[in-house]
């Protein structure tokens, strides 16, 4: 008697509402301590900066070489995550935020900070992996509500930026009040907590539906089991790697996105790194705001770029994601150089820096979630981290040019508003340039196909 060859599955499993919004929370909370960390850094360097006694000029110098590191460690995730899965990239990059804070309380000077701060990157492309993971989540979720608003509810994921940014911001004056001018080592510190049990929760997280497919596909390849392996492509629209991921986002289809979202992302950075990383900076060097006060804006504003999220994730749903972003990142640019060119009037500042993170931070998530639908599945995490790894060299560039215009004794009211102010509008201007897909409309695509992209 002939072997019996087991039936195909009949198609991807479909993931329950409680899956989704189990996920959705726990994505929210690994972004949250991701950006913790990394905006910890940003927020602190002036007190690192007079603990090692530098200069602003060595500190923005620190801080640029910092990226460097940083950007080559966000570069090797997404293949690293096409391979081992979404689960496992989900905790790899939320132990490297553990990891990065606790290895930056021991440095002891520009060399071994910079050294460590590189291992952040496994931190900031937590973003990238949770994008190409809700996205392929979202896609199969039987809560038609979420897939109906699924740009709306990434949104509320990325508002994990400003909450991070936030406790960053109150951490620190906490911690600045309690423990003095050496207080950036215990902050470190502490910060290994709430990272370490996220990733545990990250654990309890089951792998999507695509890449289990895609997996599967694979591994019966390898045991030579051709016919099943063609059934199971078949029923679950599968579409199997043909080229290293690298080489696939950077030929046909995908090539075009790949290379306007890492333009529009780099120069973007310059804003993001000027006002955003290097906000306590920028408001005390450029408008003269002392240190407490500084961090009291720091708060308030952040917490107008929660709604900043939310409101251009619902925009993205509603209007289209390309039109939105450029929308935001135009006016981040123009409330920005208000800041810089207008009073120090404390009351102006915050109003103008409040509506600058409005718009330049709530566009990215839309940015996200339209760059994750423009890859297929075995490409997906790849071109997400590829392009999310060029906001390094975007603020290694910015970093640059501040420094080099504060050394040559420009102001650096001047210097922000030629590096941040120029680069979100620049980026804005560049993201017009991305291709459409069917979901950078109102309309629901199919949920049928895994990485069937128009």
């Amino acid at each position: 008697m002939s072997e019996t060859i087991p039936a195909p599955a009949p198609g991807l499993r479909r993931v329950t509402g409680k899956e989704t919004r189990r996920a959705s929370g726990i994505a929210f909370f690994a972004w949250t301590v991701a950006v913790y960390d990394f905006i910890l850094f940003g927020t602190l360097l002036p007190r690192i900066e007079e603990s090692f006694g530098w200069t602003t000029s060595h500190a923005l110098l620190v801080s640029t070489l910092v990226s460097v590191g940083t950007a080559v460690v966000v570069l090797l995730v997404g293949p690293l995550v096409d391979k081992l899965g979404r689960r496992k990239g989900m905790i790899i990059s939320v132990a490297g935020t553990a990891a990065s804070s606790a290895a930056t309380a021991a440095t002891v000077g520009a060399a071994s900070l910079i050294g460590v701060r590189a291992i952040s990157g496994l931190g900031l492309a937590e973003q990238s992996v949770n994008a190409t993971y809700l996205n392929e989540l979202y896609e199969l979720t039987e809560d038609e509500k979420i897939k109906k608003r699924r740009g709306f509810v990434y949104s509320m994921v990325q508002t994990g930026w400003p909450a991070g940014a936030l406790l960053a911001a109150g951490f620190v004056a906490i911690i600045t009040a309690v423990f003095g001018v050496d207080s950036w080592r215990v902050a470190f510190l502490l910060a290994t907590i709430p990272a370490v049990i996220v990733a545990l929760m990250c654990r309890t997280l089951k792998e999507s539906p695509q890449f289990q497919a895609q997996h599967s596909v694979k591994q019966l390849r390898k045991a030579g089991k051709n016919e099943e392996a063609d059934a199971l492509s078949s029923s679950t629209a599968t579409i199997e790697q043909t080229a290293a991921p690298f080489k696939r986002i950077f030929t046909g289809k995908h090539l075009r996105n790949t290379v306007v979202f890492s333009f529009a992302w780099l120069f973007n950075w310059f804003a993001i790194q000027t006002f955003s990383v290097l906000g306590t900076t920028v408001l005390e060097k450029g408008k003269d705001i002392d240190a407490s006060s500084t961090l009291i804006l720091v708060v308030l504003s952040n917490l107008v770029a929660v709604a900043g999220y939310l409101a251009h994730g619902w925009a993205g749903d509603r209007f289209g994601r390309r039109p939105t972003i450029a929308v935001g990142w135009t006016l981040s640019g123009v409330f920005f150089a208000s800041m810089l060119l207008g009073p120090s009037s404390q009351i102006f500042v915050l109003v103008t820096y409040m509506l600058g993170l409005f718009f330049l931070l709530g566009p990215y998530a839309a940015i996200l979630f339209f760059q994750a639908e423009c890859f297929d599945t075995d490409c997906r995490a790849t071109g997400s981290a590829f392009i999310g790894a060029m906001s390094q060299p975007g603020a290694i560039i910015a970093g640059f040019i501040l420094t080099g215009l504060t050394a040559a004794s420009v102001g650096y009211s001047t210097a922000a508003l030629a590096v941040g102010a120029v680069g979100a509008v620049l980026s804005a201007g560049i993201v017009l340039f991305a291709k459409p897909v069917d979901d950078d409309t109102p309309s629901i695509p199919s949920t049928t196909a895994v990485g069937v992209r128009s």
